[in-house]
């Protein structure tokens, strides 16, 4: 009678803790770059040593995700830092989300883009992975943390997923093989930029956006804890049974640093409601025509000039 009683009196604390939780979760988030592969052969090590220093405060950032039971937001902590200000960190930083607002009881998610100077705001519902929860547990912080997986398909035109291809080598081998198969010969129009050399020959340019790649799928790993039983994590990730401490997805680990608990109702979170508003599916197309417009820009050297949104 006594351990029914203890039981009740758990579950009960466990419901009422959950019906007024708030608080805040500060999470790290890390990229590697594979810079082996990065610049080919010619680019010195010392070269690829100062570019990755340069890309550090692109990828190494602080993220604050302040939540409730149904409402969350997840931004960027704010740093007075000097980083990389245009090239390839400003092209990379037009890829980054915003900040991402996610309503559970919803299911909505809000998350501003700022895509080469003009602002969106995209409108979708949240990602809902098929979670597999396992039974390994290790401990982050205070907290016991259960492991749980799932796939991510990742949409062509998602550049924030972008990574080097293989070595140069391998490259030219694939595109030999594959202008065989279409029978397009080296100086063909529409082959790319081509420049004489000494022998009078055309060489081709290689397109600079074919260095990366992006995954057709990625795996997903996450680590939950149910002593905060408030289904929601970083980003757009929600949909475990407690709050996600860990993520680890191809070259990125975000890891929780930081919760601070309440159980009263805590600040306001307020949704985002600046930039043209769009749905995932015209955002991506959006993204996708203008990196097209990018490359047949570099093909043609600017040939018809540069066209705005």
């Amino acid at each position: 009678m006594k351990l029914y009683t203890l039981v009740l009196v758990v579950l009960f604390s466990t419901f009422s803790f959950a019906q007024n939780i708030s608080g805040k979760a500060y999470y790290e988030s890390k990229t590697t770059v594979d810079m082996d592969n990065f610049g080919g052969r010619e680019m010195s090590e010392q070269m690829k040593k100062m570019i990755a220093e340069r890309m550090k405060s692109m990828l190494e950032k602080t993220y604050i995700l302040t939540f409730n039971k149904n409402e969350s937001i997840y931004k960027e902590e704010e740093k007075l830092e000097s980083g990389p200000g245009g090239g390839f960190g400003m092209m990379m930083n037009s890829f980054s989300a915003g900040a991402q607002y996610k309503n559970l009881e919803k299911n909505q998610i809000l998350e501003e883009r700022e895509f080469f100077g003009k602002q969106f705001l995209i409108n979708d519902t949240i990602s809902n992975l098929e979670w597999q929860v396992t039974d390994e547990k290790k401990m982050i912080g205070n907290y016991l943390a259960v492991k749980a997986t799932a796939i991510k398909k990742i949409d062509s035109a998602d550049m924030a997923f972008a990574r080097p291809r293989r070595g140069r080598e391998d490259r030219k081998k694939d595109d030999a093989e594959k202008a065989k198969e279409e029978k397009i010969e080296v100086g063909d129009e529409g082959g790319g930029n081509t420049n004489e050399t000494a022998n009078g020959e055309e060489k081709k340019e290689e397109d600079p956006m074919n260095n990366f790649e992006i995954p057709e799928e990625i795996e997903v790993t996450a680590w939950f804890t149910p002593q905060i039983p408030v289904s929601n994590g970083p980003g757009e990730y929600a949909g475990l049974p407690g709050l996600i401490l860990e993520m680890n997805m191809y070259r990125t680990t975000i890891l929780c640093s930081k919760i601070v608990l309440s159980t009263k109702a805590g600040e306001k979170i307020e949704a985002p409601d600046k930039g043209d508003e769009v749905t995932r599916e015209e955002y991506n197309k959006i993204v996708k025509e203008k990196m097209e417009e990018m490359r047949e820009n570099f093909r043609g050297r600017g040939r018809g000039g540069r066209r705005g949104f």
